[in-house]
């Protein structure tokens, strides 16, 4: 199982990327995926996540409305789209899945997930 971020970069403030995790070694219309973010000295933040099947997304609250995460089965790919970035939103990002059959209750937590990318570097400029 693999998982592979791509599409960070540096971006001035207000600007948009847009991150995609790909997968080879499992099928990821069948996991909840969680995006996820650390920065230097802080812990890793779960800022998105997107359920299996009917695809339920849920945001942290510092994201809402700047970020969406989607899914394209026939690519085997979820994108975060990222919008109206703030020099705050630099950080490393990450997509993660769980163990397949393992049913995600705390879609934003880390411990609930196994399967981990490298990451990408999202730097945001002022």
């Amino acid at each position: 199982v693999q998982l592979v971020e791509s599409g960070g970069g540096l971006v001035q403030s207000g600007g948009s990327l847009r991150l995609s995790c790909s997968a080879s070694g499992l099928s990821l219309n069948y996991y909840t995926i969680g995006w996820f973010r650390q920065s230097p000295g802080k812990g890793r933040e779960g800022v998105a996540s997107i359920r299996e099947g009917v695809a339920g997304t849920t945001y942290a609250d510092s994201v809402k409305g700047r970020f969406t995460i989607s899914r394209d089965n026939a690519k085997n790919t979820v994108y975060l789209q990222m919008n109206s970035l703030k020099p705050e939103d630099t950080a490393v990002y990450y997509c993660a899945a769980p163990n397949l059959g393992i049913i995600v209750v705390r879609v934003r937590s880390p411990h609930e997930y196994d399967y981990w990318g490298q990451g990408t570097q999202v730097t945001v400029s002022s």
